[in-house]
């Protein structure tokens, strides 16, 4: 039997043949029983060599398309059929329908000549130098030892963002109580697998974090948006069938209110009352320039309704996915086979490393060195905009990578607003998208990452002028 095969062309020859075999069997042309080539006649054929035939005959044999009869040659397996066509049109796959609920993610700004946007921290800052020797150091022993965890992650890391959390944060806990994860949003999303059924009601701040609402979303929870004030999530305006409660009360998102202690042993009660779980979400509360911070809620938890949240992606490098969640023991178990059940044990290498980061004192280091930097370019931010006081109001804030506004004119879309400074060259993101069910606030959020000091008083020139219209 003659055998078409096109070898013109670049690309793996051995490949190419066993795809075209395979293509003919699937479609019928090289039917169960057919009897193949001899390797040497194929090969001689193709003007290749016999070992590139015999290659893609063993892969077939392997995978059960061609089957060997010694003193016999090759054959189409008798239980390889060709695969018939649909007997009726199928259509593509399609994913659930909660796909297409979603809501639309904020897009990022894009790199401009003026970079406002509150993604990510300045990875410049980053000491690069210093993580290759710690990565080089965990890497030796790692590769010898392979040690397995049980999903919680490296032993090491979890005591020592045990200790620094107690020391810093005050937070109640030990390293067994730590479960690392690829980030906050992992984090997120185990205590979502392991505390929503479908049709559960999730209250989370509104204005707020909308990667939350579109992870809570596809869960299947009722996502319900509750206000925000200058003490932090209004309590009061919580829904009673609420099973979650996201907040983040160190420095709201993206406002910047702190929650006042009044609302913070508010919301401890009311969870206790109606035996709710808060998530409390720490992010950046690293970066802080004025008031001393206050307790988080895990701190003042009594009633162990309170699973506490943090990164090192959001303080370092977004690179860097090492985030962790402090939850209740009564959750812990769970969270552990969640964990299993999605990424194993994570990257032991570069947790290894970040464990040596922090016994080190080089967490505490880069953060003193960051913040003096964030700090000059945040008041260089905030003397620009008290320039802009009539078009511009700013939300007060002590803490975090951004500055929070609201404009004047509410009658004007900070959407457009956006789209105009993108066309000068400015990155900022409009606020109102970050709204869910309250009447949305046109604003703009301005971070100072990645914005160097002196580039601070042109880049807010461009806002004046698109405000001011001129």
């Amino acid at each position: 039997m003659d055998l078409l095969v096109d070898l013109s062309g670049s690309g793996d020859r051995t490949t190419r043949i066993y795809q075209h075999l395979l293509d003919g069997i699937a479609s019928g042309r090289l039917p169960p029983g057919e009897k193949l080539p001899a390797t040497r006649a194929f090969a001689a054929e193709l003007g290749v060599a016999r070992g590139t035939v015999a290659t893609a005959y063993e892969r077939l044999v392997a995978e059960g398309y061609l089957e060997s009869r010694v003193g016999a040659g090759t054959f189409v397996s008798p239980d390889a059929r060709p695969v018939p066509p649909p007997s009726a049109p199928a259509g593509e796959v399609q994913p659930r329908a909660v796909w297409d609920r979603l809501p639309a993610p904020v897009p990022d700004a894009p790199p401009l000549e003026f970079d406002l946007s509150v993604a990510g921290p300045d990875t410049s800052l980053f000491p690069f130098a210093v993580w290759r020797r710690l990565v080089s150091a965990t890497l030796r022993p790692a590769l010898q030892e392979q040690p397995v965890y049980d999903g919680s992650g490296h032993p090491r890391l979890q005591a020592e963002i045990a200790r620094q959390l107690r020391l810093s944060r005050s937070v109640v806990t030990d390293g067994a109580d730590v479960l690392l994860t690829a980030g906050a949003q992992q984090a997120l999303d185990l205590l979502a697998r392991v505390l929503l059924a479908p049709g559960d009601t999730v209250a989370v701040e509104d204005p707020g974090y909308t990667a939350v609402v579109r992870l809570y979303t596809s869960h299947g929870a009722r996502v319900r948006g509750v206000p925000v004030d200058e003490e932090g999530l209004v309590v009061d305006a919580l829904p009673d069938d609420a099973r979650v409660v996201y907040v983040t009360p160190s420095h709201q998102f993206p406002t910047g209110a702190v929650m006042s202690l009044r609302r913070r042993t508010a919301l401890l009660d009311w969870a206790a009352h109606h035996r709710a779980v808060i998530i409390e979400d720490d992010y950046d509360s690293e970066f802080r320039y004025e008031a001393k911070a206050l307790a988080p809620l895990q701190s003042l938890d009594r009633c162990g309704r309170v699973a506490y949240v943090g990164s090192f992606s959001k303080v370092l490098m977004p690179m860097l996915r090492i985030g962790y969640v402090v939850a209740p023991r009564s959750l812990q178990p769970a969270l552990r086979d969640a964990k299993l059940l999605t990424d194993w044990q994570g990257d032991t290498v570069t947790q290894g490393a970040m464990a040596r980061f922090l016994a080190e004192g080089l967490l505490a280091a880069h953060l003193r060195r960051a913040t003096r930097v964030y700090g000059t370019r945040r008041a260089a931010l905030l003397q620009e905009l008290s320039g802009l006081d009539d078009v511009l109001d700013c939300y007060p804030s002590a803490a975090g990578l951004h500055v929070c506004t609201r404009l004047r004119d509410q009658r004007r879309s900070d959407r457009k607003i956006a789209a105009a400074l993108e066309q000068r060259g400015v990155g900022v993101e409009p606020l109102s998208p970050r709204y869910v069910e309250q009447r949305p606030v046109q604003g703009l959020a301005l971070g100072f990452r990645h914005i160097d000091e002196p580039h601070i008083p042109e880049a807010v020139r461009r806002i004046g002028a698109v405000l001011r219209g001129s």
